[in-house]
């Protein structure tokens, strides 16, 4: 093994180690010079190492863990949107509720009304996997027709 190849394992543990501090840590205030500081990479790199091993900025996933927490805390139905922006670690209830809107399809108002109807009855880990938020690289290739 290279040197280079040694390199590219000790990122790549780095990598999943910014990750799952992400999907732990995702209710609290992280930034990527936060992040890259705790793993010894300057921000550039681990922006770039990042997005290049998942296919999506530190921020962005970041956001899109948020936005699944916020899809179940909104199903529950006692929340407000903005007490729910706020609980899982969003500053700005804007910004939450046009990212929630991007990945969801529809604005966070409208989710906490509809799924209180369209989840009844329906089991919890059901329904968090039915409604979970699809990403744009998540999203599947319409079918295309052999005929």
């Amino acid at each position: 093994m290279t040197s280079s190849d040694d390199q590219r394992l000790r990122d790549l543990a780095r990598l999943r180690r910014v990750r799952d501090r992400i999907d732990r840590e995702y209710a609290r205030p992280l930034d990527v010079t936060a992040l890259a500081r705790g793993e010894h990479m300057s921000a550039g790199h681990l922006s770039r190492e990042f997005r290049r091993a998942y296919g999506e900025s530190p921020y962005s996933y970041l956001m899109t863990r948020r936005i699944e927490r916020a899809m179940a805390l909104l199903r529950r139905g006692d929340l407000s949107v903005t007490e729910v922006c706020f609980a899982v670690g969003c500053s700005s209830l804007g910004t939450f509720s046009t990212r929630f809107a991007e990945l969801v399809g529809m604005p966070p108002s409208v989710f906490r009304r509809e799924c209180a109807r369209g989840t009844e009855g329906i089991p919890a880990c059901v329904a968090k996997h039915a409604t979970r938020p699809v990403r744009n690289r998540e999203a599947r290739e319409p079918a295309t027709s052999l005929a």
